[in-house]
């Protein structure tokens, strides 16, 4: 009885070990933080937008550096337009599992092949506060380093 107990257990451990997500590298760096920042809050009556905080506005039309994961948006085996996130295509809840991250619309010199490990992208950081549909955030001339 003992060694059966002891093999459905075993079983059940196998089991919820197999079933954890793969844990990413963590691409959080200041950089990030600040674009995390941004938040919704109504900016007039029955009227919704988003605020970015002074610290993340003096992002704005400068070069960042920042390390992510590309999120294609088409079809492809290279990409000169794509989104960025800090978190795999795996973990993002559109495509895999997990919150909604920061991310931000990159539109590369040279298109560069994908991959789902990590990369550092180099390009001018724009903030689109035109409340249009387009993404909040860009990374324009962007370089893989």
């Amino acid at each position: 009885m003992k060694k059966l107990v002891l093999l459905v257990v075993s079983c059940l451990v196998i089991h919820v070990v197999a079933a954890q997500v793969k844990v990413h590298t963590d691409m959080r760096t200041p950089t990030w933080n600040l674009i995390g920042l941004r938040y919704d809050a109504e900016i007039a009556p029955k009227k919704w937008g988003s605020v970015f905080p002074p610290a993340l506005k003096a992002l704005h039309n400068k070069v960042i550096e920042l390390p992510g994961y590309i999120i294609p948006t088409k079809v492809g085996a290279k990409f000169s337009e794509f989104m960025f996130s800090i978190v795999p295509i795996a973990s993002c809840p559109y495509c895999g599992s997990g919150d909604i991250p920061s991310m931000v619309q990159v539109k590369m010199m040279t298109a560069i092949p994908i991959t789902e490990k990590p990369i550092k992208l180099k390009g001018i950081f724009i903030i689109n506060d035109s409340g249009d549909d387009r993404s909040e955030f860009f990374l324009l001339n962007a370089k893989q380093l």
